[in-house]
């Protein structure tokens, strides 16, 4: 095939997956302005500037820089601290959409792309379950056409089925077949399922005149761009606003590069963490301009470019077209959509967000289960943004737990090699005698310094015969002061007891800063390897005397 031939098959490839993606992007954009208590327009103009910005400054081939579930809940959880009313609240959102902007472009100037390391993957994919759960759960009132409130969960889940006598029957068969036809054709790769399941509820909305039984349909929506401007909300208002940006931005990256890294090694693909970061703040302040919602690339939709065939970064491009001919064409149309429809187009656009074998799979690993389990606990119980931050805690005392509690090897000669491994493991290991040798499994730092060197004290305190200690310090690439001073006092306690300390695989910071301490006879007493701490050992083992039996 000749070059312009493979741009021909490329070109129209991207062009189907576009008007798929469209499809999609259109009843998710209504969605998720409705989960922020805006305009759908706002996350329409969204959508639309966000792909053809990305498209420019981006490089990941099914991204779909767009509004996503968990950016509309958290603002809408945002705007709903802040004081004001609704025109005040609309303005500040369109300032937070701006500071999110302006967030990712100082973190990508500044390379800060290491950001996410904050949020771990099982907080993600507990914080995915969870909101997915409260998503879907809010989206079943529309289905059944009944107003719900609630204060948290379980109250709205309460109140939804204590309003049970009054569900339209007729709206809820609408949604449940919307939802079950969505799901046949999610195992069709490459047919845009939500665009002919929309075209479906239209046509039936107009032939059968549903909205006369009751069913509810989305209306006009108008497309009202003008120039932003700054409400005058007062600085308490923009004060909170700033404190519930931040979050915003790391849920928000987060969950855009989770989805383009999973997509790109897929498929061998590199991305580069810093130019994606200003490529989002590009979208999102191109999305503040049009006085839009927060954009990010989302699961949904980057994993349905991924199944509609997206070859080029031109998919983005045809998806944005696709969508503004959509509103711009079939306006009159898209306002006899059934809102059950809507909702079952949500729903099964977070299906995937459902499955739980990715937690699972940590419970078998014994990694991390509990705190996947409690991310998904806390966006349930107390809300996307709270529960976000709380998820967020949770990554952090699971490390510092791991990191303060770290398990210490004893080691032993593996057979007659040079290789020391941790006896408790290996069988075919053996002590040498007359030497205990032992490694920490974490790097030394504040936290675990003093618990460290307790346990080696406890663990060599009652051995007969013992002539010196050897700490490998393999895990240490550098140590902070309180680390140094709980060593020199570990070597301090090792002398009065009569043994020798020698220090193996040192590294070269290490080692200067034990200099620097004033540890004494660094150079003799610091080894490359455990066999060569042990050779040093035996060297001068005529002049230390074994220490006597207590």
């Amino acid at each position: 095939m000749t070059k312009l031939g493979s741009w021909f098959v490329m070109g129209r490839a991207d062009l189907v997956a576009g008007i798929s993606v469209a499809g999609l992007m259109l009843p998710e954009a209504v969605a998720y302005a409705g989960i922020a208590g805006l305009p759908p327009h706002r996350a329409i103009l969204a959508g639309i500037a966000g792909c053809l910005v990305y498209a420019i400054f981006g490089r990941s081939r099914f991204a779909i820089v767009s509004p996503t579930s968990s950016s509309a809940a958290i603002l809408a959880a945002t705007l709903a601290v802040v004081p004001g009313d609704a025109t005040i609240k609309a303005g500040l959102a369109t300032v937070a959409v701006a500071l999110a902007g302006i967030l990712f472009a100082v973190a990508g100037a500044l390379r800060l792309g290491g950001i996410t390391g904050f949020i771990s993957r099982p907080v993600l994919r507990g914080f995915a379950l969870g909101l997915a759960i409260t998503i879907i759960l809010h989206q079943l009132p529309i289905m059944v056409g009944v107003p719900v409130q609630g204060s948290n969960i379980l109250t709205y889940a309460a109140a939804l089925f204590g309003a049970i006598l009054q569900w339209n029957p007729l709206s809820l068969a609408v949604g449940v077949v919307a939802l079950a036809a969505l799901l046949l054709l999610k195992r069709l790769p490459g047919v845009p399922g939500a665009f002919l399941v929309l075209a479906a509820g239209i046509l039936a909305s107009y032939l059968f005149g549903l909205e006369d039984y009751g069913v509810k349909l989305v209306g006009p929506i108008e497309i009202l761009p003008q120039w932003p401007s700054l409400p005058d909300a007062g600085w308490a208002a923009y004060s909170r606003l700033v404190q519930f940006t931040v979050p915003l931005v790391l849920i928000l990256f987060a969950e855009s590069w989770g989805t383009m890294r999973a997509l790109a090694l897929r498929y061998g693909e590199t991305l580069e963490v810093n130019r994606e970061l200003r490529a989002l703040g590009a979208a999102n302040i191109a999305s503040a301009v049009v006085q839009g919602m927060p954009v990010g690339a989302g699961f949904s939709a980057g994993f349905a470019s991924e199944a509609a065939g997206a070859k080029t970064r031109a998919t983005t491009v045809f998806a944005a077209i696709g969508l503004a001919i959509l509103i711009a064409c079939a306006g009159p149309l898209v306002a006899l959509l059934p809102e059950p429809v809507l909702a079952a187009v949500v729903i099964a656009a977070l299906t995937h967000a459902l499955d739980p074998s990715p937690i699972l799979r940590l419970r078998r690993l014994h990694r991390d289960f509990y705190v996947a389990l409690g991310a998904a606990i806390g966006v349930l119980a107390f809300g996307v943004l709270n529960g976000m931050l709380l998820a967020i805690a949770l990554s952090l005392a699971a490390m510092m737990h791991r990191l303060a509690s770290p398990y210490i090897a004893r080691l032993g000669r593996l057979n007659d090699s040079h290789d020391f491994v941790d006896i408790g493991r290996h069988d075919d290991a053996s002590e040498i005698p007359g030497i205990a040798i032992w490694r920490p499994g974490e790097t030394l730092f504040f936290g675990n310094a003093d618990t460290i060197f307790g346990e080696i004290l406890s663990g060599t305190g009652g051995e007969t015969g013992l002539r010196a200690v050897i700490l490998s310090l393999e895990e240490s690439s550098d140590i902070d002061s309180t680390a140094m001073d709980a060593l020199m006092e570990f070597d301090s306690a090792m002398q009065r007891r009569g043994l020798r300390v020698q220090f193996a695989r040192v590294h070269d910071r290490v080692r200067d800063l034990m200099t620097a301490a004033g540890v004494a006879d660094v150079e003799h007493r610091c080894s490359f390897s455990v066999d060569d701490a042990v050779a040093a050992v035996m060297a001068s083992s005529a002049t230390v005397e074994p220490v006597p039996k207590p």
